[in-house]
């Protein structure tokens, strides 16, 4: 072996390492990204709050349309283009990190997984019943799924903010519970805010994933055939009743988590290419083809798609969402309407409450154990950071409500509560990083 010169970067890859960098190229995607989604949810609050106002509102409310040869597929800009159609490749994204976390995170191990999967059940149960409590009987009722969402992008954006005070096992344990927090929002979408079921295209639906499946099990590898069998799959479950959304969930799922070329056969064909290499007659095509070929399928499809895509959400689909839905028009007391204070009081009190009561009685049972370093304040205040609820919680809040009010009420309630959360959160850590020290 040659030794390695002092300018060399080469950085030998430990198995620390290969699972240390992908997620510190997620936080770092996850943290720029809820910037721009808070520069995006202030534009569209001070824009509804201006006298362009209701041009703002009428600009989401152009119709467009896709129409061939009779067929006519389309709606509202905002609501069909954004809600529907991008945000079904947010929830394709959200299918990829839950299907990297069962096969690689911390949810591949139950012992690991139990405390994050046990806090983020509480932090469902706990923000949805205090919500019935308040709203249980009264026309707003159905928005009892509005506070049982976190949303990721501003969870690690004030973890960022707050550095070295957040404790690494706290930060995996957040965003393990963030994702176990969105199978949780994905089953409520699909269970109970989804319309009256057309069978025959659940059928065709399930066709389609099947065909999916069937193509990955025969080593199919172009993205073109999956990106035409995953649209026919969006629009059989957009005509079924369940949310399209839904649907980009099931096709991460089903997503390949293991490369198809092994490390031995990059090896070998990266040692031959260096063999075959030089010149430029066909030998040194045919070996540098074949070391464009191994390269691309060393990686994982579900590793690929995930860089590929995980930039577009972050910095163009989640805030396109903000500025269609968090441009509310604010009036004195919109806070004190009964549907925002119950969804206020789901996020800043049940959330907390939930998360560290459930991952109290797991630890307690002896299903699961605090990661080290980590104490039960810093527990309390990332359960605050968990009642960030926004992107999920407005999306589900537009399924939830037909009546304009209740809409209008619980955007409010969800603006105020995850504001709230964001500074109690960091507030209970800054408390605890000086007690540790």
């Amino acid at each position: 072996m040659q030794p390695q010169t002092s300018g060399s970067s080469h950085i030998p890859d430990t198995p620390v390492r290969r699972f240390t960098r992908p997620l510190a190229q997620f936080l770092a995607v996850e943290s720029a990204g809820g910037i721009v989604l808070l520069v995006c949810t202030a534009v569209a609050l001070a824009a509804a709050n201006s006298p362009i106002g209701p041009a703002y509102e009428h600009f989401w409310h152009t119709p467009v349309w896709l129409e061939v040869d009779g067929f006519r597929l389309g709606g509202e800009l905002g609501h069909f283009v954004v809600n529907d159609v991008l945000m079904t490749i947010f929830f394709f994204v959200v299918g990829l990190e839950i299907k990297r976390e069962m096969a690689a995170g911390e949810l591949r191990d139950p012992r690991k997984a139990a405390l994050p999967v046990a806090a983020a059940l509480g932090g469902m149960l706990v923000p949805a019943g205090i919500y019935l409590a308040l709203r249980g009987g009264s026309p707003a009722a159905r928005g009892w799924g509005v506070p049982m969402a976190t949303d990721i992008a501003f969870v690690v954006g004030v973890m960022a903010l707050l550095g070295r005070r957040v404790p690494f096992g706290l930060k995996i344990t957040l965003l393990s519970l963030a994702i176990a927090d969105d199978i949780g929002a994905v089953v409520v979408i699909a269970a109970f805010y989804s319309g009256g079921l057309a069978w025959g295209m659940l059928g065709l639906a399930a066709l389609g994933f099947g065909v999916t499946y069937g193509l990955n099990r025969a080593g199919v590898r172009a993205v073109p055939v999956y990106v035409v069998v995953g649209a026919g799959i969006w629009l059989a479950v957009y005509k079924s009743g369940v949310h399209p959304t839904v649907a980009g969930v099931l096709l991460g799922l089903l997503t390949p988590a293991s490369a198809w070329v092994g490390d031995k056969t990059l090896t070998d064909v990266l040692r031959d290419a260096l063999v075959r290499a030089p010149g430029d007659g066909d030998e040194r095509f045919d070996a540098l083809r074949s070391v464009g070929y191994v390269a691309r399928e060393g990686l994982s499809p579900l590793s690929r798609l995930e860089h590929a895509l995980h930039p577009w959400v972050g910095f163009v689909i989640m805030p396109l969402f903000a500025l269609v839905n968090a441009g509310v028009a604010l009036r004195p007391g919109a806070v004190l309407d009964p549907v925002a204070l119950a969804v206020v009081a789901g996020l800043v009190v049940g959330k907390p409450v939930g998360v560290v009561a459930f991952a109290w009685l797991a630890v307690r049972a002896g299903v699961a154990q605090l990661p080290a370093g980590v104490n039960w304040l810093m527990m309390g205040g990332g359960g605050a950071l968990a009642g960030i609820g926004f992107t999920m919680s407005l999306f589900v809040a537009g399924l939830a409500f037909d009546d304009p009010a209740h809409l209008t009420a619980a955007k409010v309630g969800i603006l105020a509560g995850s504001t709230a959360s964001a500074v109690l959160g960091a507030v209970v850590l800054m408390i605890a990083g000086r007690a540790k020290a």
